[in-house]
């Protein structure tokens, strides 16, 4: 079994490698959304614009073998829009079913603070349930779906920001960040009027996902590794700087971002370095600091490495 994790442990580096030809220097965040998608969560890129954001789930859909949509959320995109919605048909004379935005494995959902919050929670609601309903009948999204959506934190005209109860629904949130000067140098070099994604190979496919995100929920965890995500979000509910701390829903991500984790890794067990590399993407943006802890420049994060820093780690003696 553990050459079987080897296995797919090189087969997850050449997925990155792929990846990382179209997103340059960015292999921490690459391996965080690999990870929340193996994990069957979602993730909220958050960062201004030209950062690579639509680049980076484009590529990592090519590179999965997975089917892709993008959806720009404006103010006047519709509800209808993301999940789909019946339209009559005079020849059959009978109503028929027209796809919605979620009919696929991988959408982007680019800007999505700029739609409202009719169509933000209809999204949600799809990525929550594994389905949608349209005039009481259901219909099943296909397996995997992952929402990757982007929003741009410096711009808050004409925007809905996420409410607290949604934005719980992302797995991990990610912030790309501006390039080195020696990354940004290589970009320009690169991509002389060609498009980066052209180089991206496919290595993969939905079956071989399906499989691997089997193999991730029966990974080992040890009750040991429970206590520990537990004391973690336990300890954000305690902190004086935060009013929200982190729900039981958090802890569960949290486990399963481990688990996922430990399969990158080619291990078949989750050690708490598999829990504390993912414990602040997955919690900060699931965290409500109180307004005198913001005003004196205190961030979601910092409070976050400081509680994983005095937070014991468990190990078996």
């Amino acid at each position: 079994m553990a050459n079987e994790y080897e296995i797919y442990k090189e087969k997850l580096a050449a997925i990155t490698a792929e990846i990382e030809k179209a997103v340059v220097g960015k292999r921490r965040e690459i391996k965080l959304l690999l990870t929340a998608v193996l994990a069957g969560g979602h993730v909220l890129i958050e960062d201004v614009p030209g950062t690579g954001k639509t680049t980076l789930a484009s590529a990592v859909a090519a590179a999965l073998g997975l089917s892709f949509k993008r959806a720009q959320f404006t103010p006047d995109l519709m509800a209808s829009d993301i999940t789909g919605f019946n339209i009559y048909n005079r020849q059959k004379e009978t109503f028929v079913f027209t796809e919605g935005l979620v009919m696929c494995n991988v959408l982007l959902a680019d800007e999505i603070n700029r739609a409202s919050p009719k169509t933000q929670s209809a999204l949600l609601e799809a990525m929550e349930e594994g389905h949608v309903t349209v005039d009481g009948v259901s219909y099943a999204l296909p397996d995997p779906f992952t929402v990757i959506a982007t929003q741009n934190p410096a711009g808050f005209v004409g925007t809905y920001p996420l409410p607290e109860a949604q934005l719980d629904r992302f797995s991990v949130r990610l912030t790309l960040g501006y390039p080195t000067k020696d990354e940004e140098e290589r970009i320009l070099a690169d991509r002389h009027g060609v498009n980066p994604l052209s180089d991206v190979k496919c290595v993969s496919n939905a079956e071989e996902l399906a499989e691997m995100k089997k193999m991730i929920s029966e990974i080992k965890t040890d009750k040991l590794i429970y206590s520990y995500i537990v004391d973690l979000a336990s300890k954000t509910r305690k902190r004086e700087e935060i009013s929200l701390g982190a729900s039981p829903r958090a802890s569960l991500i949290i486990m399963r971002l481990a688990q996922a984790t430990a399969f990158m890794n080619g291990r078949d067990f989750v050690v708490p370095e598999d829990v504390a590399e993912v414990f602040v993407p997955s919690t900060s943006h699931r965290i409500v600091l109180h307004r005198e802890a913001r005003s004196s420049g205190v961030t979601a994060e910092s409070v976050l490495y400081d509680v994983l820093k005095n937070t014991d780690v468990p190990y078996k003696k």
